[in-house]
């Protein structure tokens, strides 16, 4: 028996093979008994009883038990925001579970970043921890996919400056490149910076069409992050001058002394 795609819809929401082919047989039936939806998914009875109780748990379905047990499906958005629910709940379990575990002081290192969803995840993690100062370089595509993250931290006091690539309509503080399409046409994807607080940094160059991405990596070294905010920093002043704007402050490192600059002049241990 094939699957369809209703099937495989609900196989992505963490249903099992049975439980999926159960719940769409019920939808198109209606309430049904146990032994007749064995016979029309082709399943043991046995088996089909364990998966509707499952199916039962989930939120799934309802079940008559006045005269043997007749089951039935819930309406799909009954179902998905029973779902929803007791994802949150497993959710916010997990994190005060997870919360109460303590990780030993790493040193810091260089990882790499696989995916988009990782990248912009990470991009969002540390622009929601920024204290200070924060400073990115972004393409198009990713601006419009952090510009919320990016204003929230503008809003609650963060100095956020950045370096963008097409005109945009928004209240953060951006530099415009002068850079022209066919030079950034040579670029191979779409660039995303994020410094935040000279403390880490994430570079990561994203395919064309967002897909993919091509280089990326995030690290929490300090030295390192003040490098490419110094860096950075240079690139937006001088596009700032080239472009006759000026700059609600001077986001040179020695300027802002972020708290990664302060960090990183602490006596190592046992100096």
């Amino acid at each position: 028996m094939t699957t369809t795609n209703s099937e495989s819809a609900l196989l992505e929401l963490g249903f099992t093979e049975t439980e999926a082919k159960l719940f769409c047989e019920l939808t198109r039936l209606g309430p049904a008994t146990g032994y007749r939806l064995s016979k029309a998914v082709g399943k043991a009875a046995a088996n089909t009883y364990q998966a509707l109780e499952s199916l039962s748990q989930k939120g799934a379905v309802l079940v008559d038990d006045t005269d043997g047990k007749t089951w039935r499906a819930v309406p799909a958005g009954e179902l998905i925001q029973a779902l929803q629910s007791r994802f949150q709940q497993r959710s916010e379990s997990a994190l005060a579970a997870l919360s109460t575990l303590q990780a030993p002081e790493a040193e810091p290192r260089l990882y790499a970043l696989k995916t988009p969803m990782q990248v912009l995840t990470r991009a969002r993690a540390m622009i929601a921890k920024a204290q200070d100062v924060l400073l990115f370089d972004l393409f198009p595509e990713p601006f419009a996919a952090l510009e919320d993250d990016l204003l929230q931290a503008a809003d609650r006091g963060v100095k956020v400056l950045g370096q963008i690539y097409a005109p945009a309509e928004t209240r953060l503080e951006a530099v415009l490149t002068q850079a022209s399409p066919a030079q950034l046409a040579t670029w191979p994807g779409l660039q995303v910076t994020v410094i935040p607080d000279g403390r880490e940094y994430l570079v990561a160059l994203l395919s064309r069409d967002g897909e993919r991405c091509l280089h990326g990596m995030w690290s929490d070294s300090t030295y390192l992050a003040c490098l490419y905010h110094s860096g950075l920093a240079a690139e937006i002043v001088l596009g700032a001058q080239a472009a006759d704007q000026t700059l609600s402050f001077k986001p040179t490192l020695f300027a802002v002394s972020p708290p990664g600059l302060a960090e990183l002049n602490r006596p190592l241990p046992g100096a």
